[in-house]
């Protein structure tokens, strides 16, 4: 039987560093801290010009497609990884997650801070409007956000941990496309949107550990599961990203035909869906097709390299950030520990 969660009267522990439950939760925590950024050290105003250029069918989408990430990473970092950080019982697993929960906030601020650049406050008015009304974004909204909300045992925090993932690996990138095809030159090209493209690229990098993270977490809570709910789940799992996907492509058809990119964002929606699934450690359930190579390349974080020097307090100075690689992912994942 799925575990139920004891809400009995218990003894308060302090975290111990020194006594590690796993193999991970220490690389992560100090992969989050090495890649930590704020808003402030972009300056999103040097994209201001070529915003003035741009195609108004293009700027309509680019708008909206940072106004359904801003929702998103809201639904994240006030509900999605407080609600899984509260139920889970390892210590560093919660340390870890609300470190994430966190930068999540710093994601939704730095979509804010392109907005107050680009746009008057009546034009972003009206995007966070169009939030509230698309019906294919606020689709997805419900449907993490219940799984999170609904946490009652070990099945349902597997099924959370599933959603979290779903969407920082998944329903993230429909809104990244545009920004990185714009900043690799794919208009005419010409790199456009640089400033604000970099924005993005240091997102990403968070949402790959917090997947890569997460799915981790999922892949031991599916071990305490019994048999048969364990094909409930696997049941559940693929069903939901099929909904999510059908949900998905009507979401990339309203807001990119207008622009003609909806095929090859479409193509971009079943690459990232094979990596969620990945990250669960599931084998993908889509046939890939080929994607932007733009976009590919922006995707690669071992391309990017962001020298920023921010002073704070008194004679603080942020390092340089490192570019991931792969070889940061690879984990000899040992839960057994004296």
């Amino acid at each position: 039987m799925s575990k139920t969660f004891d809400k009995s009267p218990r003894v308060h522990k302090a975290i111990n560093w020194n006594r590690p439950t796993n193999a991970y939760n220490q690389t992560f925590h100090d992969k989050n801290i090495e890649q930590m950024w704020t808003h402030t050290e972009y300056i999103p105003s040097k994209d201001r010009n070529v915003w003035d250029r741009l195609d108004p069918a293009i700027q309509e989408v680019y708008k909206k497609v940072l106004g359904g990430l801003t929702l998103l990473d809201t639904k994240q970092a006030t509900i999605g990884m407080p609600l899984i950080s509260q139920v889970v019982e390892d210590l560093h697993q919660k340390v870890v997650l609300s470190f994430m929960g966190m930068m999540e906030t710093i994601h939704a601020l730095s979509y804010s801070t392109i907005f107050t650049t680009l746009l008057t406050d009546t034009e972003t008015d009206e995007v966070f409007d169009w939030v509230e009304e698309n019906p294919y974004l606020q689709f997805k909204a419900e449907h993490i956000t219940h799984y999170y909300e609904n946490i009652t045992d070990s099945k349902s925090l597997y099924l959370a941990m599933v959603a979290s993932v779903f969407l920082e690996s998944f329903l993230f990138y429909s809104g990244f496309f545009l920004p990185l095809w714009l900043a690799g030159g794919g208009l005419e090209g010409k790199a456009k949107m640089v400033a604000s493209g970099e924005i993005i690229n240091k997102i990403i990098a968070d949402e790959s550990i917090h997947g890569v993270y997460v799915g981790l977490l999922a892949q031991e809570e599916y071990k305490k599961l019994t048999v048969e709910e364990q094909k409930e789940v696997d049941y559940e799992v693929e069903a939901l990203m099929k909904e999510l996907m059908e949900n998905e492509i009507k979401y990339t058809e309203d807001l990119y035909a207008p622009i003609g990119l909806d095929h090859e964002v479409k193509n971009y929606l079943i690459y990232n869906a094979n990596k969620a699934m990945m990250n669960l450690g599931k084998t993908p359930i889509y046939e890939e097709k080929k994607i932007n190579p733009i976009v590919e390349n922006g995707l690669s974080t071992e391309t990017k390299t962001h020298d920023f020097f921010s002073t704070k307090g008194a004679g603080y100075i942020l390092a340089k950030h490192r570019a991931l690689t792969d070889a940061d992912f690879e984990f000899v994942i040992d839960t057994e520990w004296d």
